[in-house]
Parts: structure tokens; C-alpha cells; sequence
């Protein structure tokens, strides 16, 4: 092996090598302890094992079949975990929903089918022609549902009229580098089968250089589960940004009155206003001082006491669902914990005005 060809081996096997490393780091010792950290481990594992085959299948032709079926397998779970890293990532309280499993449960089953029916070793064409392509496109679709995610990240990029927080640019980087991989193996036919490899080396470095400069800063990333600590840690949203916010919000909430939804999600909300459900959260923890429950009951509230003063032919159970409540007793228990009194008592006041 010549000089050159010594050199563009070292650094395209180190960065699978450093990505399985970062993988195990991410399940077994990042903290805090949350299932981001896990799906991120994933897409580390699933990739670096990818890139594992394309180094040595470039350098060794002769590379064993079932490595092959392995690596290209591996690829199939890329788009999943980023997917849900993103959303995990977006979800604020970093809980998921079961529906992860089904996903990453159903392509486990269809790569053991398929990796038993049709093993690589006697099904070279078939791999090699529609396999492959079809992990491609599957890969493609989750990074398009990726980009929809977090599209709040990218229209504020593009208007930069707001700030991006640290943990925006760095979900932004995953979504960057990892589409900048899958479209380096998609055009491979046009460049060099080594080429993913090297941009994957390249995007990892990076990323493990910011995580670096996050450490030392005390990022979000690195901090250690306490209770002592504040929610957001150091991540204050600006008195300014927090100000436009906020007055957004209020116009929100006023003019479309959304809060008469009973279904509700502070998901939906922050979609709104075009920012991440992260950054809503924090917003009303840091700069409002309420949760969102709290927060949207506030509004129906209020919505509730005038319409018990000027509607008093209404029935309360009327009331009640038009100012977003799923049902009468919940209405009840909010109002009286609101006001000191009940909807009915407070209604009587005005019945005979």
C-alpha cells in the first residue's frame, strides 16, 4: 500500500474507530441520563459501522459477503435515530412516545427477513441494485422528516432576526452533517466510494470539537443531573428575544384564541410562533414563571369569568367547553382553584343585574 493510499486509510478508519467510541461514550456516560443521548449513540453506531464497511470494502474488494450485509443493514437505522435524536431533542421534556419502538422495531424485523431470504453472499445483484437503493431512499425520507422537525431552526437562520441558542446550532450541525453523508454515499457513482467516509471523519471531528468548546463553557450537554440546578442550566433566552417573545405570544394567544382548543400541546404552540417547543418551555418557565397548563389556564380562565358575566342564559357545561375545557368537572376544580369560588356562585353574582 503506497504512502497516499496509507494516509486516506488512517483517517477514514479513524473516524468510523473515534464514532464508535463517541457511540459508546453517549450510552454508558453522557449526562445527564435522557433518552437523547441514547438515540445519538445510535446514529453514532449505526454510522460508524457503515463507514467500517465503505473503508474496508474500498481497501479490500475481497471483504467478507455477511460484512457487507452487515454494514449496508446498519444503514437502514441512520434515518430512525436521527429522526428521533431530533425530536427527542425538541420534546420538552425529553420523553418519548412508545411509537420509537415500532419504528425501530419494524426495520429490525424487515433486515433480519430480508438479511435471511436473501443473504448478500448468493443475492450480490439483488443488494447491490435494490437494497441498497431502498435503504437510500428510506434514509432520505427520515431526513426530510428531520428538516421538518426542526424547521423552526431554519427559518430563524433565515430571517436572522433572533439568535440561535447552542443547542439549536448543534442540532442543526447533526442535521447538516448527516444529510451531507447520505448525500455523499447517493452521488458516490459521480465522486469516490471513500468520499462518506471521509466526510463523515471530517463531521465528526468538527462535532467533537464543539462538544469540546461546550464542556469547557458548561454546556447543556455536559451538565450533571442535579436537582439543585436551574432547568435550562446557563441557557438564559435573552431579555430582548425574551421580551419579543413574549408580546408574540399575547398576540397569539388574543387574536386566534387558542387556548379554546381543549387538545392543546405546547408543540402546536410553538409552531405558532415558529420556534422550537424547547424554547416555548423556557420561556414560560424562565421568563413567565408557569408551566404551560398553568399558563393556558390562565386564559380560559379569564375567558371563563366573562362569559359567566355577560352569558348567564348559558349553561355552565356551555361554558365550560367553550372556553376549551374537556369537561365539567375539570372546569370546576380549575375555576374554584383560580378565583376561590365556584363557576356557579360566580355566575349567580350577575344573574339578577
Amino acid at each position: 500500500m503506497e504512502a497516499s493510499r496509507e494516509l486516506l486509510f488512517f483517517f477514514s478508519a479513524l473516524g468510523a474507530f473515534n464514532g464508535l467510541l463517541l457511540s459508546a461514550y453517549f450510552f454508558f456516560f453522557a449526562k445527564p441520563k435522557h433518552i437523547s443521548n441514547y438515540f445519538l449513540g445510535a446514529l453514532l453506531l449505526a454510522l460508524s459501522i457503515r463507514i467500517g464497511k465503505s473503508v474496508f470494502y474500498y481497501f479490500n474488494p475481497d471483504l467478507s459477503a455477511h460484512f457487507l450485509q452487515v454494514g449496508i443493514s446498519a444503514c437502514a437505522f441512520i434515518g430512525p435515530s436521527l429522526y428521533f435524536y431530533l425530536k427527542s431533542m425538541t420534546t420538552p421534556n425529553r420523553e418519548m412516545t412508545i411509537n420509537w419502538k415500532y419504528h425501530f422495531g419494524g426495520l429490525l424485523l424487515i433486515v433480519l427477513v430480508i438479511g435471511y431470504l436473501y443473504p448478500w453472499v448468493s443475492n450480490m445483484e439483488l443488494w447491490g441494485c435494490y437494497f441498497i437503493n431502498m435503504v437510500y431512499y428510506e434514509w432520505l425520507a427520515y431526513i426530510i422528516a428531520s428538516a421538518f422537525l426542526i424547521r423552526p431552526i431554519f427559518q430563524k437562520l433565515i430571517s436572522r432576526k433572533e439568535k440561535l441558542q447552542g443547542v439549536e446550532i448543534w442540532m442543526a450541525s447533526i442535521f447538516v452533517g448527516n444529510f451531507l453523508i447520505w448525500l455523499a454515499y447517493f452521488t458516490v457513482q459521480y465522486t469516490s466510494y471513500i468520499v462518506g467516509a471521509l466526510s463523515f471523519s471530517f463531521i465528526l471531528y468538527l462535532l467533537i470539537l464543539f462538544l469540546f468548546l461546550n464542556k469547557k463553557k458548561g454546556s447543556v450537554f455536559f451538565q450533571e443531573a442535579s436537582a439543585n440546578k436551574p432547568k435550562y442550566g446557563d441557557k438564559k433566552i435573552e431579555q430582548e428575544e425574551a421580551k419579543s417573545l413574549i408580546e408574540k405570544l399575547e398576540k397569539i394567544m388574543t387574536e386566534e384564541d387558542l387556548f379554546k382548543n381543549p387538545n392543546l400541546k405546547l408543540p402546536e404552540l410553538a409552531q405558532k410562533m415558529n420556534i422550537l417547543p424547547h424554547t416555548l418551555s423556557q420561556l414560560m418557565n424562565d421568563n413567565l414563571g408557569k408551566n404551560f397548563s398553568s399558563f393556558l389556564n390562565e386564559y380560559r380562565i379569564t375567558a371563563a369569568k366573562k362569559m359567566l358575566q355577560t352569558h348567564t342564559n348559558f349553561s355552565l357545561d356551555a361554558i365550560a367547553y367553550e372556553c376549551g375545557y374537556n369537561s365539567k368537572s375539570t372546569f370546576y376544580a380549575s375555576f374554584k382553584k383560580a378565583t376561590g369560588t365556584t363557576p356557579a356562585k360566580f355566575q349567580a353574582q350577575f344573574t339578577n343585574l
